[in-house]
C-alpha cells in the first residue's frame, strides 16, 4: 500500500532561522545593534547571564571560571554554551598551557553596548521632520495589519473576498513554500496540505514562517538578506503608533518596504509617501513563534454554537466541520468522525484542531475550565487514532508467479534482506519496500538465467 507522505511544517524559531545562516551573513548581521539586542532578549536566561558579565570584559575568561558561575551539574549549562557558540556570539580562545578561555564575539560585544547604552544611527529611520496631516492612531494600524494579511489568506482558501490584493510576489512565495500549487492548466494554484497546516497557526507563527520563505528569495529580487535582515530587526523596536521617515533609505531597502506594505507589516498612505507607521505585525516578528499577541487584538468567535460569520473564518472552519446553516449572524457545524478525518487526511493533526478552537473561543467560553469539553478533545483524537492503526508504507507488488517455489525462494530472499512488507502464500503474493525492489529484481534476473 502507498500513500503520499505528510509533511509537517517546520518553523524556525529567531535563533534557529540564524543558526542556519552561513557564517559570514551572520557576522554582518551583528554589525547593527538591532540585530544583537534582537538575539539578546531571545536568549536563555543563564545565556544571558554569560552575555552580560562579558560585556565588558575585552580578553578571553578561562572556562573553568565561566564554570563556577553557576550550580554545579547545572544541566542546561552545555546547551547555552553550544547555542551560543553556534550563534556565534562568543568563541573559545587558547590561554596559557592546555586552558582555554571563552570571548565574546567583538563586533557582537560593541553593538551590545551601543544598544544597551545608545549612541549610533537611529533604528529604523528617524522621525520626520513634520506632523503627519494623515496621522494613523493604533486601532487603524491593528485593523488595516489585518486586513492585509487576511487577504493572503483568503487567498489561500479560494475565497474571493478580499483577496484582490495578492500580487505575484505573494504568490510567488506560496507556491514556492509548499503551501500552495499549480497544476498543469490552472489559472490560479490551489491550497496543499501543507497549506492547511499553516492556516491553523497562529498569526505571528504564520507571519513569521511566511517571512522565512520570502527571504529565502530575497537575493533572487536582487535584495540583500543582511539589509532586509537588519531592517526587520529595526522595525521590531520601533514604536507602535508613531511615523518614521524614509529619508536616507537606498533604493533597495525602499523596494523591501513596499513588500512589507503589501503583507502588512508597514503602513504607508502612498506609495511615494516618505513616511511609514510599523504595525503590531512588524513589531512582534523578531518574537518569532514565541509572540502571540497579534491573536489577542483579534476577537474570539468559536463558541458551542458560534456567532461569527467572517467568510475566511467560515473557510478556516469548514476545513474539519460540517457546515450546516448559514445566517447573517450565526453559523451552525458539527464536528462529525468524517470531517475530522477529512481534515486528518490533508495534514492537519487533531491537536492543531484543538488548539485551534482554544486559541479562538468566544470570550463566554474562555470562563469554563477546560475550554473546550473533554468529551470534545477525547472524542477527536480517538478519530485521530482509528486512522494511526494503519501505516502506509510504499511498496512494489510481485504476483503471477508460475510456481510455489519460485514464489517461496524470493520471499525467502527478500526476507533475509528485510524489505518484506507483506505475503499471502496460498495465493503467491507478495509486497517489497520501494527501496528494495530493485535489489529483488536484480536477484531474480539471476536466478531466471541460471
Amino acid at each position: 500500500m502507498a500513500a503520499l507522505p505528510t509533511r509537517r511544517l517546520e518553523c524556525k524559531d529567531l535563533h534557529g532561522y540564524l543558526k542556519s545562516l552561513p557564517t559570514s551573513v551572520l557576522d554582518k548581521l551583528y554589525n547593527h545593534p538591532a540585530t544583537c539586542l534582537a538575539v539578546f532578549r531571545d536568549l536563555p536566561e543563564l545565556a544571558r547571564h554569560y552575555v552580560m558579565r562579558l560585556l565588558f570584559v575585552e580578553q578571553p575568561v578561562a572556562q573553568a571560571v565561566v564554570n563556577q558561575w553557576i550550580s554545579p551539574g547545572a544541566e542546561e549549562a552545555s546547551q547555552v554554551t553550544s547555542a551560543l557558540s553556534s550563534l556565534r556570539v562568543w568563541h573559545t580562545q587558547p590561554l596559557t598551557g592546555t586552558m582555554s578561555g571563552w570571548i565574546l564575539n567583538p563586533v557582537f560585544r560593541e553593538n551590545m553596548k551601543t544598544a544597551l547604552l545608545g549612541g549610533g544611527q537611529p533604528w529604523a529611520g528617524g522621525a520626520p521632520m513634520t506632523a503627519d496631516k494623515h496621522a494613523r492612531d493604533i486601532p487603524f494600524l491593528d485593523k488595516y495589519a489585518l486586513e492585509r494579511w487576511e487577504c493572503v489568506l483568503h487567498f489561500m482558501v479560494g475565497s474571493s473576498e478580499g483577496s484582490d490584493g495578492v500580487n505575484r510576489d505573494i504568490t510567488d512565495v506560496l507556491v514556492n513554500s509548499g503551501l500552495m500549487a499549480k497544476e498543469e492548466g490552472e489559472a490560479l494554484p490551489s491550497i496543499t496540505q501543507e497549506g492547511f497546516q499553516f492556516l491553523l497557526m497562529d498569526t505571528a507563527s504564520q507571519v513569521w514562517y511566511f517571512l522565512l520563505q520570502y527571504l529565502d528569495t530575497v537575493q533572487s529580487r536582487g535584495l540583500d538578506l543582511v539589509s532586509c535582515l537588519a531592517f526587520l530587526f529595526q522595525l521590531s523596536f520601533s514604536t507602535l503608533g508613531k511615523d518614521y521617515s524614509t529619508e536616507g533609505m537606498s533604493e533597495s531597502q525602499l523596494r523591501f518596504l513596499q513588500h512589507l506594505r503589501e503583507f502588512g507589516l508597514v503602513y504607508q498612505r502612498k506609495r511615494k509617501s516618505q513616511r511609514y507607521y510599523p504595525t503590531r505585525l512588524a513589531i512582534n516578528i523578531a518574537s518569532g513563534l514565541k509572540s502571540t499577541s497579534t491573536d489577542a487584538h483579534r476577537p474570539g468567535f468559536i463558541l458551542v454554537e458560534t456567532n461569527y460569520h467572517s467568510p475566511l473564518q467560515v473557510a478556516l472552519l469548514a476545513l474539519f466541520c460540517d457546515l450546516l446553516y448559514r445566517f447573517p449572524n450565526m453559523l451552525v457545524a458539527n464536528i462529525t468522525r468524517d470531517s475530522i478525518r477529512a481534515a486528518l487526511a490533508r495534514g492537519i493533526t487533531a491537536e492543531q484542531i484543538l488548539n485551534y478552537l482554544r486559541s479562538h473561543a468566544h470570550p463566554d467560553m474562555l470562563h469554563k475550565t477546560p475550554v473546550i469539553p473533554p468529551t470534545i478533545t477525547d472524542q477527536v483524537r480517538l478519530w485521530e487514532l482509528e486512522r494511526a492503526r494503519i501505516t502506509f508504507t510504499d511498496g512494489v507488488l510481485y504476483n503471477q508467479f508460475l510456481s510455489q517455489a519460485d514464489f517461496e525462494m524470493l520471499r525467502n530472499y527478500a526476507k533475509e534482506m528485510d524489505v518484506l512488507v507483506w505475503e499471502l502464500p496460498e495465493k503467491r503474493v507478495m509486497v517489497v519496500t520501494k527501496e528494495g525492489h530493485d535489489d529483488v529484481k536484480r536477484f531474480w534476473k539471476r536466478q531466471r538465467q541460471t
